[in-house]
């Protein structure tokens, strides 16, 4: 992507049909519209089309708060689903963390040498372990602590916190809480978790050493959109990695870290510039 000043992104789906890419093209040309990307997919099982088109506003004719106004004649010509956002806006992102560092240190260096587009004015742990690293950063650092008890109420007190530092969407940095159905469906396709990709074979509190005992010859990571239904939101992004008998369980959960980290900053990146489109329970990514 080229510089983020000033660029504007169109993510489009509808059922295809003759004259879409056209249509959207002369239109930014009409109002001086210079494309900087163009990407577009058609799922012929679903009869579905989609697009991602990214353009530079400089010299384009029409104010940004004005867009949506003249564009929906276009969307409603061919029933589409659609969204116009400002490359670098509303990506305020609340990372939530448990006791394993590795995916924050990963984001919060990522964030401090803006390799990524997301902005972190707030960190939730139920732990307070973490503060440190936080505060390396100057990131605010809050503390819920949460048992069976209080779990409901103190996620109510952690969305009205979310509330007042206007937080867009939620990174589950290995946080390991089970979200409540009413949390999640506050931010629905703007929570993204990040795990190893045992599941369903090997669950529970030590999966590697249950891999291990079974001889897996691959391990990986998925990121995924939270849903009410646990770990079977849309796959944003995966990756692997061979193991062999040589590894130990403590060379496979290092892998398995490395992997994690990797993928979850894919996943911030693509979400930060407008890359990923949710249809159904499944994503088209335009990476």
């Amino acid at each position: 992507m080229a510089k983020t000043n000033n660029v504007a992104v169109l993510m489009f789906a509808c059922r295809d049909q003759l004259g879409i890419i056209n249509t959207i093209t002369s239109f930014l040309l009409k109002y001086q519209g210079n494309i900087i990307e163009l990407d577009q997919y058609v799922d012929s099982n679903e009869n579905v089309f989609f697009l991602r088109l990214a353009w530079d506003l400089d010299k384009f004719q029409i104010p940004f708060e004005d867009i949506d106004k003249t564009f929906s004649v276009i969307a409603k010509k061919f029933d589409a689903y659609w969204r116009v956002k400002l490359l670098g806006s509303d990506i305020k992102t609340a990372v939530f963390v448990s006791k394993f560092d590795h995916c924050l240190h990963e984001i919060l260096w990522y964030y401090q040498q803006k390799e990524c587009l997301i902005k972190i004015p707030l960190i939730i742990s139920n732990h307070p372990d973490l503060e440190y690293l936080a505060k390396q950063y100057n990131i605010p650092y809050v503390f819920f602590e949460i048992n069976e008890s209080n779990k409901l109420s103190q996620e109510q007190k952690q969305l009205k916190l979310l509330e007042e530092y206007e937080i867009n969407n939620i990174v589950l940095a290995r946080y390991m809480q089970i979200l409540s159905k009413e949390f999640v469906e506050k931010f629905s396709n703007k929570i993204i978790n990040i795990h190893h990709s045992f599941l369903p074979a090997f669950v529970g509190s030590n999966p590697y050493k249950k891999a291990y005992q079974r001889g897996v010859k691959i391990i990986g990571a998925t990121s995924h959109y939270v849903t009410s239904d646990l770990d079977a939101g849309p796959i944003i992004d995966q990756d692997i990695i061979r193991v062999s008998h040589k590894d130990s369980v403590e060379d496979m959960i290092r892998k398995g870290k490395d992997l994690e980290r990797r993928v979850l900053i894919r996943s911030l990146t693509y979400y930060a510039e407008r890359r990923v489109l949710v249809f159904r329970n499944k994503t088209v990514v335009f990476a």
